[in-house]
């Protein structure tokens, strides 16, 4: 029975479903975590061999000592994960010192986590990427703009989801940032791309073959969802456009991914922009090597028919899925932010949509910035239907 230590099991809460296949699939599933184990909802004591509580996953040393302690209890481990943005370095670190080969290393960090680094990658997969300089000053930052004009975009370049990301229109802008910004972080600036985000999401087998391959359309900037409070929509395609699939494969492939659940983000221009491509192209974004955040994997489920949690499961089992993927759909998701005046009110929402939604829940604050207070996710067969949700779920009063 191979052992898998899975890191955080109970946040996201939905990630409970990971360990579930994990254990239906005969594997020895030990989790880490800094919730009392009395605080795990049923389903994920159910789904786990053996729990151990450390006081802050923050803590290196304390993570270090329970995974010594597993090994010590029930011998090799196999596969370490966490599937979390937020934990992919300490992963890395933890397999590099316990020698567990199956999955990213410590020297395989650079390349995955840090903006800049990513580029040359995307370059070597024939993708164009936005020009970009590592902010040093105001001297080199003004340089910079000279040479790809206003907006641009600032954020960490190791940095998760949209969070601290700032887009600058004028010198102003620039000053207010640079006064402001955080001297222990590094910074980089990128020319403003005008598009909408298209995801490539896959799980990737052993020979960095796609065993599932779908993907989501943003058509709103998550910075500006996060950093105006805005409402937040997304929505799994209904079929992958062949443009995103193979961008997706070639970023696959540059990365050298092997046996991971893959989030990769690309633009798809809706303006033509000199040095980029023509209008409807796709240019890089940034890879993630975890699945979509949030809900989404629920999402992946409800818009194939399927269930990417076995997916990703029987690939760390057997190497391979054989889950078949049905009826195809969009699955679109909404995201109220709290104290709007919307015209329609939750109950009617529920109420005229109630043969559509699959899940209405609270998104944890932790989540919220940018994906909404109150959420709704709900699938249609046609593009016309989902788009007349969305109206209806983002339509204010006055």
């Amino acid at each position: 029975m191979k052992n898998v230590v899975f890191i955080s099991p109970n946040f996201p809460t939905n990630y409970w479903q990971f360990c579930r296949q994990l254990r239906e699939n005969g594997m020895n599933v030990l989790g880490i975590g800094d919730a009392p184990y009395e605080a795990l909802s049923p389903e994920l004591r159910d789904s786990l061999c053996e729990y151990y509580k450390v006081d802050s996953l923050e803590n290196y040393e304390a993570v270090y000592r329970a995974v010594a302690f597993f090994i010590h209890k029930h011998g090799r481990i196999a596969w370490l994960e966490s599937n979390n943005e937020y934990w992919l370095e300490r992963d890395a670190r933890l397999r590099t010192d316990f020698h567990i080969t199956s999955g990213f290393q410590t020297e395989d960090i650079p390349r995955i986590k840090y903006k800049s680094r990513m580029k040359e990658f995307y370059q070597k997969a024939g993708i164009p990427a936005a020009r970009w300089h590592l902010v040093e000053g105001a001297e080199d930052c003004r340089a910079f703009i000279g040479e790809v004009g206003w907006p641009v975009v600032v954020k960490p370049d190791n940095g998760v989801g949209a969070s601290d990301t700032h887009k600058l229109g004028c010198d102003a802008d620039l000053e207010r940032f640079l006064r402001e910004k955080d001297p222990a972080v590094p910074y980089i600036m990128e020319e403003f791309v005008h598009a909408e985000v298209n995801s490539y999401d896959a799980v990737i087998g052993p020979e960095g073959e796609p065993i599932f391959e779908t993907g989501n359309v943003t058509p709103y900037s998550i910075m500006d969802i996060v950093n105006n409070e805005d409402n937040s929509i997304y929505y799994i395609v209904k079929e992958l456009p062949e443009d995103t699939r193979r961008a997706g494969r070639a970023a696959v492939k540059s990365f050298g991914v092997k046996s991971r659940f893959v989030h990769f983000e690309f633009f798809r221009l809706t303006q033509d922009q000199e040095g980029l491509g023509k209008k409807g192209q796709i240019v890089a974004l940034e890879v993630n090597m975890r699945p979509c955040g949030g809900f989404t994997p629920d999402m992946m489920n409800f818009a194939g028919s399927t269930d990417v949690y076995k997916i990703w499961a029987d690939m760390i089992a057997y190497g391979e899925s054989r889950l078949p993927v049905g009826e195809r759909r969009f699955c679109a998701y909404a995201g109220r932010r709290d104290g709007k005046p919307f015209l329609l009110s939750h109950q009617e929402l529920v109420e005229k949509y109630r043969d559509n939604l699959r899940m209405v829940e609270r998104i944890p604050d932790v989540l919220a910035g940018a994906m909404g207070n109150q959420m709704y996710v709900a699938v249609f067969p046609t593009q016309e239907e989902m788009d007349a949700f969305y109206g209806d779920v983002l339509a204010e009063q006055g």
